[in-house]
């Protein structure tokens, strides 16, 4: 071992320091650990509720949406059948939507309804797999039934078999004035996706969307591609197949802006824990300074001896870097631990109080998800040596500037 970092050991660990600036490394070292590890847990936090919320989500909306101008039947089985032939498409199949108010008693909810064939239902998106009551099937086989997400049957305080009143955005005219088009429409089955569709989104069939909305409502084809990554390629050969500019949509259209905004929280709750390090390391300039100050002899002494301004530099460097590297990688062995188990852990938790953390009618989520990207522990141990080596530079620049006329009065 080199006298260099035998000096860095010994500024380190040796028993020369002060009480107060031990305590004041150690809570350095304790600061720097558990931002460290606070990061690493709630990123990996927020990595587990953006996946299971884009798992889900993405479950129940089409890969891509095309609304060309020709709408009629004929002209979007048509498109059905071309899409099919590109070979990242998996299933394609024509739609009707449109949006209603649906009442029962005195309780009403605005929802957005989705006309779709029970095929389409089954294999553009996974509808069927969602189901916890009824059956898709019986969307084409009764006329004029719906299925419920379990959030809106809960709000109308309905079941399956009970029938609910759709309001249209379209108008009836009578000798007694003008009012808006009302249908009954009996609830065949509810799903839960746990995810916002849950409480806003109503599925009927093609046939019955197209009776309820006549040509108010929105018409097109769903897409269903191998990998929905590549829907910016399968746009192009859509696009290449007529020379009209049909409207073409992909699922980052539809539910862009809320990954974004998912994407921006955890941006901004890395940002703000990142400060916690930042403490750490300011916490580090004041325990590297008292250090340098409590030194003052030893340093005269190495002086003398003949060490260089460069050599004192890379000691207290070395002394800084030290204390932060046992913080950080104590603080990245307790993250990694804390990311793997803190969803068990939660559920011990519930378990043993009896209360419920995350109540999946306000999260969507029954637990606490958490999924480790190890880019995202490199980033966060990156950060914090970055900051350590910043909070050391001055304390060891200071040290490496002592006169060495002043410090042999230290002697």
């Amino acid at each position: 071992m080199s006298l260099s970092w035998e000096l860095v050991l010994r500024f380190s660990f040796g028993r020369g320091q002060r009480r107060f600036t031990r305590f004041v490394a150690l809570a350095s070292l304790l600061g720097m650990m558990l931002g460290v590890a606070a990061l690493i847990t709630v990123l990996s936090v927020m990595n587990g509720f953006s996946g299971e919320l884009h798992k889900r989500l993405l479950s129940v909306t089409p890969d891509m949406v095309v609304v060309p101008a020709d709408t009629r039947p004929a002209a979007l089985e048509e498109w059905v059948g071309r899409a099919k032939m590109l070979p990242d498409v998996v299933a394609a199949t024509s739609f009707a939507n449109g949006t209603a108010l649906l009442r029962s008693g005195n309780r009403s909810r605005g929802v957005e309804v989705a006309g779709v064939s029970a095929s389409g239902l089954r294999d553009v998106i996974d509808l069927p797999l969602h189901m916890i009551e009824g059956d898709v099937e019986m969307l084409e086989a009764v006329p004029f039934s719906v299925v419920l997400g379990a959030d809106l049957a809960r709000l109308l305080r309905v079941q399956v078999g009970d029938n609910v009143d759709m309001l249209l955005p379209r108008l009836t005219v009578s000798p007694m004035g003008v009012f808006p088009r009302i249908r009954s429409v009996r609830v065949a089955g509810i799903f839960a996706v746990g995810a916002p569709p849950d409480a806003r989104v109503v599925y009927t069939s093609e046939s019955t969307a197209r009776k309820l909305f006549g040509s108010a409502g929105e018409r097109g084809v769903q897409l269903r591609l191998a990998d929905r990554n590549l829907a910016s390629l399968v746009r192009e050969d859509l696009s290449a197949m007529t020379p009209d500019s049909p409207r073409i949509e992909d699922w980052r259209s539809s539910q862009g802006s809320l990954f974004s905004a998912i994407k921006m929280e955890k941006i901004t709750v890395g940002v703000l824990l990142t400060s916690v390090i930042l403490v750490a390391a300011f916490n580090l300039v004041s325990t590297l300074t008292m250090s340098v100050t409590e030194k003052r002899s030893d340093i005269a002494i190495l002086q003398v001896l003949g060490l260089t301004t460069r050599h004192l530099l890379a000691i207290f460097l070395g002394h800084g870097l030290v204390l932060a590297i046992i913080g950080i990688a104590a603080g990245a062995l307790m993250g990694v631990g804390l990311a793997v188990s803190v969803s068990d852990l939660s559920l011990w938790v519930e378990r043993v109080s009896g209360a419920v953390l995350f109540d999946p009618a306000v999260y969507y989520i029954g637990g606490l998800p958490s999924v480790l990207i190890w880019s995202d522990v490199a980033a966060v141990v990156l950060v914090a040596l970055l900051l350590s080596v910043a909070a050391s530079v001055y304390p060891a620049w200071r040290a490496s500037r002592i006169p060495p006329a002043e410090a042999l009065n230290y002697v």
